[in-house]
């Protein structure tokens, strides 16, 4: 048996020295076949052949697999014989032209060829073209164009050259036929379609971009649905799922999935300041805390409070001082616990800017809150990245930290993608005040230097106005915006007031936060306006005829402690504004105070208190017809807004002085969801009086109230808003309006 077994690895021994033999030669020359671009000397090159070197079959297809890898090859074969080593190849065509067979945009066509492995004058390899037709149908797909079909032509050219041409179809664009939310989401869909940028196709939607699929448009709204759940506690949000599916005859149904989850409270907060730093400068943290403990969890107020330890930070001039925060989850509460410490000492040394295509560097450094020679804060880099994303100019923001040219030193290199920064948007209304139109067009980023030019046109019932709009956000890097406005309106008010009015004026202003949420609104204007009396019209008011020009100088001072500027649902706005008259035929000052306060009792009911007050008097002579005040169909409801206070003969005239009181329940919950509709009840309370032409029109210095409920409705066609009113009390001369609607919508 033992002489079996020991024949048996004999024979293995002899057979494997046979092999080896058979498959290893000492390889002293190179010879090769079939290459016509491709020297030997480049084969030799990239297959690290050796002069000398004994290769085996291993070594061999190391060798073919390196030769492959290079995509010069479509067919590789090498054989050894008497210590040659003969190379046969089949060299790829060059790729000559790829064309685009199907798309105009020259920017879609930049885009496609950035994404794709075939290139113009490369090797062209077979295997990659079904890849890289992969990778357009998911680029269009990306744009909302779900039904792409896309084939490619290889045209043979001489000298084993081709063209490649990809012929695209790329079909309608997929619209979005309905938007579903589901699951338990605990918060209307009413409020959710308002914070989504996805919308659903209407025929009159025909402008707007964010009726098609759009798979970038999608990831933003489950990022702005998650922030909004947790900035209302409800900290345990799960977007589960985001479903798009295909309906014969609907199209495309969105469904965003939605788990709410429990609501939590801040149940303690506390700052852990590092023994390295005085513990007494972010004594004064400890008011802000309080304030927030027992209060719904909100990101928006956490981030407040971060604010403010940077700010601390500033004051107390201390540099390298980082934070971040733990939260844990407490049965119902969040306990937040902020690390206060000192970063590394690390110098900004240089900044980078990559990716710009457009936008011009300056745009983006004055966004910056460090620069170059600052110390170098993993917070202040986030604040400036967000502060740059704020500019909405840009798809995407991100940055890099490198080595500097010593340990101490650091290169940041700010990354940004251009994207498409023109708007078209258009509107319309109808309701019981008139019917009206909008159109506009705006560029967010103007010849790549950050500016905003905006032109409208706004037709209603008794105005035609058009205007263009240019604004600097950050006016010479000083963080200030700056805009200028050249308005021409015309105006017919023969029914309700005697005068027609021809208007083109020019402002220029700004605005800036002084202080903390403190926010002034200084602006200079000029205005040419002519003033036509109707012949109906009392000679009082005929005497107010005639051309004028005035240049005028108005501010607003604005303290705003709101908790978000649309429907806000807690804190207060108090704002005063006056206007000044520079040069002016017929003079007058304006002074205005206006207050709101907002507090939400419960998930079912946010009160809403809202005082007004507006005066204007002649310094040289009357107020001008077109000068006089009237109250804002908003403030007073159940009233015409034209018809109501001092008349003279059949003319309302406005008057000298107004002042409103309101109060507002809104009950958001009041009716069950499939109705769509946000019921508020609300009591009204204002007067208009004074007339300073003449002593025998009756300034109708009197209050007028009413009472009633308002409702806002998403219809399919756009939203819909009634209000029922009934006056508790009136002037003789007024008009009442017991029942006002308005449908719009935006397309």
């Amino acid at each position: 048996m033992l002489k079996i077994k020991n024949f048996f690895v004999l024979t293995f021994l002899i057979l494997n020295f046979t092999f080896f033999n058979a498959y290893s030669e000492i390889v002293k020359k190179v010879e090769v076949k079939g290459n016509q671009r491709i020297s030997i000397e480049t084969i030799v090159i990239f297959g690290d052949i050796e002069i000398g070197k004994n290769y085996a079959s291993s070594d061999i297809n190391l060798l073919i697999k390196k030769l492959f890898e290079t995509t010069f090859f479509s067919d590789i074969s090498i054989n050894l014989e008497n210590n040659k080593m003969f190379i046969t190849v089949e060299e790829n065509p060059i790729i000559q032209n790829i064309v685009f067979d199907g798309e105009k945009a020259v920017k879609y066509k930049d885009a496609i060829t950035e994404l794709l492995s075939l290139r113009e004058n490369a090797s062209f390899v077979k295997t990659n073209i079904k890849n890289d037709i992969a990778l357009i149908k998911n680029f269009y797909r990306a744009l909302g164009y779900y039904f792409i079909k896309i084939d490619a032509d290889i045209q043979e050219l001489k000298n084993n050259r081709i063209n490649i041409v990809y012929l695209i179809n790329k079909g309608d664009k997929a619209k979005i036929s309905k938007v579903n939310f589901l699951g338990d989401k605990k918060i209307r869909e009413s409020k959710l379609r308002n914070v989504i940028t996805s919308q659903e196709s209407r025929f009159w939607k025909f402008i707007s971009r964010s009726v098609y699929l759009d798979k970038g448009r999608i990831e933003l709204d489950k990022r702005l649905l998650k922030n909004y759940y947790r900035d209302r506690g409800y900290y345990e949000v799960d977007i589960k799922s985001t479903n798009v599916e295909h309906s014969d005859g609907l199209g495309f149904i969105l469904t965003y999935n939605i788990n709410a989850g429990k609501r939590y409270i801040f149940k303690k907060i506390y700052a852990d300041v590092a023994e390295s730093l005085d513990e007494e400068a972010f004594l004064s943290l400890q008011s802000e805390f309080n304030k927030l403990i027992g209060k719904y969890y909100s990101q928006r107020r956490l981030k407040l409070v971060l604010d403010k330890i940077d700010k601390l930070s500033e004051q107390k001039e201390l540099q390298f001082i980082n934070h971040n925060i733990l939260e844990t989850l407490d049965d119902n509460g969040v306990e937040v616990k902020i690390n206060i410490f000192e970063g590394d000492k690390v110098i900004i040394e240089r900044i980078n800017i990559a990716g710009n295509s457009v936008t011009n560097d300056a745009v983006i450094r004055s966004e910056l809150i460090v620069d170059e020679g600052d110390p170098f804060s993993e917070l202040l880099v986030s604040k400036s990245i967000n502060e740059i994303k704020a500019r909405n100019i840009f798809g995407e923001v991100s940055y890099k930290v490198l080595a500097g040219s010593s340990p101490d030193l650091k290169v940041l290199e700010i990354l940004v993608e251009e994207k498409a920064t023109g708007e078209v948007m258009a509107g319309a209304g109808v309701g019981t005040d008139g019917t009206s139109f909008q159109f506009a067009v705006k560029e967010n980023n103007w010849l790549g230097r950050g500016v905003k030019l905006e032109s409208a046109l706004n037709v209603s019932q008794d105005k035609i106005s058009g205007n263009i709009l240019v604004v600097n956000p950050n006016y010479n890097f000083t963080g200030n915006e700056v805009s200028s406005n050249l308005d021409v309106s015309s105006t017919d008010r023969s029914d309700t007031s005697g005068f027609k009015s021809s208007k083109t004026g020019f402002e220029l202003g700004t605005n800036f936060e002084q202080y903390e949420d403190i926010f002034v609104y200084p602006k200079i204007s000029l205005a040419f306006e002519e003033i036509e009396t109707d012949s109906t019209a009392s000679a009082a008011i005929k005497k107010m005829e005639g051309n004028f020009f005035n240049s005028d100088l108005a501010y607003a001072i604005s303290l705003d402690k709101r908790n978000q500027t649309f429907k806000p649902t807690r804190g207060y706005k108090a704002t005063f504004r006056q206007s000044l008259p520079l040069i002016q035929d017929s003079s007058a000052i304006m002074n205005g105070i206006d207050f709101s306060k907002y507090h939400d009792f419960s998930d079912d009911l946010i009160g809403a208190l809202k005082v007004s007050a507006k005066a204007i008097n002649g310094i040289d002579g009357d107020v001008r017809l077109t000068n006089r005040l009237y109250i804002p169909q908003t403030r007073l409801r159940g009233f015409n807004t034209y018809k109501v206070g001092p008349k003279d003969g059949n003319d309302y005239i406005g008057g000298n002085y107004t002042a409103t009181l309101g109060a507002e329940a809104q009950l958001p919950n009041l009716l069950p969801e499939s109705y769509k509709t946000d019921i508020s009840f609300f009591m009204d309370s204002g007067n208009v009086w004074g007339v300073d032409y003449s002593g025998l029109v009756n300034d109708t210095n009197e209050i007028r109230s009413s009472i009633g409920l308002s409702a806002n409705v998403y219809t399919i066609i756009g939203p819909l808003s009634f209000t029922f009113a009934e006056s508790l009390s009136k002037s003789k001369n007024d008009e009442t309006q017991s029942f006002n609607f308005r449908l719009g919508t935006s397309f």
